[in-house]
């Protein structure tokens, strides 16, 4: 896609949208850091929906829970900043789609699931995860972090080696 297309307000928001769920993320990896002994075992008995017993299998095996605790910690930190700094930014945003969608799967909005935490609102079938994975589909088709982003920058050492190397593109 040619970002030189876009106008103004159109890339200052595309870029506001990228940073304001790249925060989302870096702060619940964070919050996760220095909330003591937190872990996603709780999250993951709490579980509804056709992938239940998978996630609750993973509660339960404390290999895979540690495995899955330091995943999520650190995956949400490193997404976080991927976004927020437009650094690989389409690697973060496949990053964050899956993070998104194994929450999505957890905590399904179905009728009559309840869970142990509260919701944020009343939800059928459409909650923020499966709308923040939307907006990560509209920043994928619309890629802006090579205009504003480390990306940027990335691309332009990549143009100069192979300009270098008597390739152009």
């Amino acid at each position: 896609m040619d970002t030189s297309q876009y106008t103004k307000t159109q890339l200052v928001l595309l870029v506001i949208l990228r940073v304001l769920i790249g925060w989302y993320f870096l702060y619940e990896g964070l919050s996760k850091v220095f909330a003591p002994n937190w872990s996603a075992y709780g999250y993951l008995m709490d579980s509804k929906g056709i992938f239940a017993s998978l996630f609750t299998a993973i509660a339960e095996n404390p290999t895979l829970l540690s495995i899955a605790n330091f995943a999520n910690i650190y995956g949400l930190i490193l997404i976080g900043l991927s976004l927020i700094l437009g650094l690989f930014a389409n690697v973060g945003q496949i990053g964050a789609i899956f993070f998104l969608a194994l929450y999505y799967l957890s905590h399904p909005p179905l009728i009559n699931a309840t869970y142990i935490l509260p919701a944020e609102g009343s939800y059928l079938w459409v909650d923020k995860n499966l709308i923040m994975m939307s907006a990560l589909l509209v920043l994928m088709v619309f890629p802006n972090s090579v205009c504003i982003g480390l990306d940027r920058f990335l691309k332009k050492i990549a143009q100069k080696h192979n300009v270098h190397n008597g390739r152009q593109y």
